[in-house]
């Protein structure tokens, strides 16, 4: 499989491990600094003592306007695969997506000051950060014209997956054209700490990534857990889901453009917000409805037997070619890949009119290598451990450790619960990563699957 015949999903989970690689450093930096000046009396952010507190706003969204990305691009990748199997046709422009996609994760890393307008940072800077905030705006234009141009002409099948996929690129494109007028400095003047910000971002990242992530696990629940959910309950899940989110979230705008500061919840009688935000409680309960008839489908499935097919939606990617739920070496043998999509060309070849057809059972020269059969053949899986969550249990012991350390951040007094906690979480930790690191290299007899 060469990269320009990756799934989009694959493609977008890797763009973002290089997001986390480049961004999570400067949130930890941040983070150190601050626990230096609060444990250690260090002079990173203190304003009385000439430091200045606008560094923490630098490091925290040099980190923050990246993370919107890292969320957003895995749901990006999802529904980039969903779209061409419920449209029953190849997504339109894939080396354009991809790209698209990878440039977003670039300028991404440039655009954090428009979080900043109103710090002070001065007519330049802010008109520099302006223009980059507008120019971010073109690959993610682009992902959203190749995918309505997916489901142009196609020969669309409503279901739930496909509903969710619809809801992001919907919704997102509201949360786009919001995201358009922050980068306007002296718009953004008008919308900063208000609640026309919350609404922008939950649209991005509730209407972009939430609905990806629903439309992801309809898609895959066969596949991960060999039993389908019901079409029925995940229907009434979707469209509560959206009635609520808008419900919820559309009213903001105009609070926030009326003036409601963000963060606040309580305020004076007669500002003319009330009746904004009883709509959004609403569409909060509407949206708290939506995860129980979700969970309450989980459940009705998980009684079900476990009679999934290996290809229910009739699939475009590899992962259909194996059983439901997927064996745990995935494939037999590992697959050769002749094209994107290759196992939907493995099933289909066009007529004299270019349509689909089916290709007969067993008429395939390597359709052996993607056999759906579960037959074993002796593959080496290593096994499990559980020392790596002995290891990051310690690390969560230390973090809570060093906040405790100092109860009160003024005084010079040092807790003797935050001493033993910390203590405790480097003995935890260093037991968790000595006992990984020391195990076997092989595993004993019998362990080969």
């Amino acid at each position: 499989m060469t990269l320009l015949r990756m799934p989009v999903f694959t493609w977008m989970t890797f763009v973002t491990a290089f997001l986390l690689l480049f961004a999570l450093p400067v949130l930890a930096v941040g983070l150190f600094e601050l626990t230096f000046d609060r444990l250690f009396g260090a002079n990173f952010f203190d304003v009385t003592a000439g430091a200045d507190p606008i560094l923490w706003q630098h490091l925290f969204w040099v980190f923050g306007h990246p993370e919107v990305y890292i969320m957003i691009l895995p749901s990006f990748g999802i529904v980039s695969e969903v779209l061409p199997v419920f449209s029953r046709k190849p997504l339109f422009g894939y080396a354009a997506v991809v790209f698209a996609g990878a440039a977003i994760a670039f300028i991404g890393f440039g655009v954090w000051a428009h979080h900043m307008f109103a710090a002070g940072l001065g007519p330049i800077a802010n008109t520099g950060f302006a223009l980059s905030s507008m120019v971010i705006a073109v690959p993610t234009g682009i992902k959203i014209f190749n995918w309505v141009a997916t489901m142009w002409g196609g020969r669309l099948r409503l279901t739930t997956p496909m509903l969710f996929a619809i809801g992001l690129v919907a919704q997102f494109t509201i949360g786009g054209l919001s995201g358009v007028t922050h980068a306007i400095a002296p718009h953004d003047y008008q919308q900063t700490d208000t609640y026309y910000i919350v609404a922008h971002f939950h649209y991005v990242l509730f209407g972009g990534g939430m609905f990806g992530i629903f439309a992801g696990l309809y898609y895959w629940w066969p596949k991960v857990f060999g039993r389908l959910l019901d079409e029925r309950l995940g229907k009434w899940n979707f469209w509560s889901l959206f009635v609520g989110f808008n419900l919820a979230f559309f009213p903001m705008h105009l609070a926030g453009l009326w003036g409601q500061p963000r963060r606040t919840y309580v305020y004076p009688a007669g500002m003319g917000w009330d009746l904004m935000n009883l709509l959004s409680t609403l569409g909060a309960f509407v949206i708290a409805l939506s995860v129980v008839i979700f969970l309450a489908n989980v459940v009705i499935a998980q009684r079900r037997p476990m009679d999934a097919p290996a290809d229910p939606w009739d699939g475009r990617t590899l992962e259909w070619a194996t059983d439901s739920p997927t064996p745990e070496h995935n494939f037999h043998e590992v697959p050769i890949v002749h094209a994107r999509d290759d196992w939907w060309h493995k099933k289909y070849e066009e007529d004299k009119e270019g349509r689909p057809v089916r290709v007969p059972a067993g008429a395939a020269d390597d359709r052996d290598q993607l056999e759906v059969g579960a037959r074993e053949r002796g593959i080496h899986l290593p096994d499990p451990s559980y020392w790596p969550i002995v290891a990051a249990s310690g690390v969560l012991l230390l973090g809570y450790g060093a906040v405790f350390l100092k109860p009160d951040p003024t005084g010079t007094a040092w807790g003797v619960g935050g001493i033993v906690l910390a203590a405790l979480g480097v003995i935890v930790f260093l037991s968790g990563f000595f006992g990984w690191v020391l195990e076997p290299l092989e595993e004993p007899h019998g362990s080969h699957r």
